[in-house]
């Protein structure tokens, strides 16, 4: 599936899929960095959902190869838990007949974004990439039935994005999360919000999912929530530590010691996060917007550089 040559060059490992329950896969995209992200694939009968897409046309093109290893119906619905590129550009490959579906938001947000990522890392070869927009948008909860198989749009408010959608089979007890959780990569919240992450972290322990699809890195179980609530409480008592002492979002990451979290992946984010932060300490509105660009700048900045986009 993975051109050896070029997974060799960028560093990275071969795109997988892992049957996660009985004809329900996770499609990983190590290292799980930016815009390599995972996407879903669930089947019951003639019918298939795919969660996710992917970044570019090659990698999403490999996606659909996927999809039709595993001898997946003609019917097919891509889910789209939220407007980013890495998880929208390759809903074209899947052609006329796929049905997209997403949250309301979600399609106004990719509407109005259209192409933007590509612009943040030019030197990638994103191919023929395209804003296909949702055929099917909900608010709240949506169930789709594949088959015999239920499976359950939720939205619980405002998060990674304002409009995230998580994909919860019930039956399965599996759930594909988006970029909400990200187990080994650093959260990101920039264009959504920390009080909402968390109250919607709250919400997904609820469910009792046994196994966790983030939207990159590995596959995890529910301990991956308590992993993300603890960095962004971390993240609050940092921003209300930098604001008391007159420093700002940037300056504030320079000095920090991450700690435990010096580990995870694209640390980077810190500064995007922090950004957000520093508004809700005065209990502005959750995720309302920021000027991303002049953020993603002092990101480069403190990352020494533009970040690796192995896309």
């Amino acid at each position: 599936m993975a051109d050896p040559a070029v997974v060799a060059a960028q560093g990275v490992g071969a795109p997988r899929l892992e049957e996660v329950a009985d004809g329900v896969h996770a499609y990983i995209q190590p290292d799980g960095g930016w815009c390599l992200n995972n996407a879903g694939v669930i089947r019951a009968g003639g019918s298939v959902v795919v969660v996710d897409t992917a970044a570019t046309e090659r990698r999403a093109l490999r996606l659909k190869e996927a999809v039709d290893s595993l001898a997946a119906g003609p019917v097919r619905t891509v889910v789209n838990t939220h407007f980013h590129g890495d998880h929208t550009f390759g809903n074209a490959v899947f052609g006329p007949a796929a049905t997209v579906v997403s949250h309301a938001g979600t399609r106004t947000e990719m509407a109005e974004t259209g192409l933007g990522l590509t612009d943040l890392w030019p030197e990638v070869e994103w191919g023929d990439v395209r804003v296909v927009l949702p055929d099917v948008t909900y608010s709240g909860a949506m169930t789709l039935h594949t088959g015999s198989r239920r499976v359950e749009l939720l939205h619980f408010g405002p998060a990674h994005t304002r409009s995230d959608t998580v994909v919860w089979l019930p039956d399965e007890r599996v759930l594909f999360t988006g970029d909400i959780v990200m187990p080994g990569c650093t959260p990101f919240v920039l264009m959504g919000t920390v009080e909402g992450s968390l109250a919607t972290l709250e919400r997904l322990r609820g469910l009792g999912a046994a196994t966790v699809v983030g939207g990159h890195g590995p596959l995890a179980g529910p301990e991956a929530f308590d992993a993300t609530e603890e960095y962004l409480r971390w993240l609050q008592r940092l921003a209300a530590d930098g604001a008391k002492h007159g420093l700002t979002p940037l300056e504030t990451a320079r000095e920090c010691d991450l700690g435990p979290y010096a580990g995870l992946l694209d640390p980077e984010r810190l500064v995007g996060n922090l950004h957000r932060a520093w508004l809700e300490l005065d209990e502005n509105e959750l995720a309302c917007p920021l000027d991303v660009g002049g953020v993603f700048r002092e990101m480069v900045e403190y990352h020494g550089g533009l970040p690796a986009c192995h896309a």
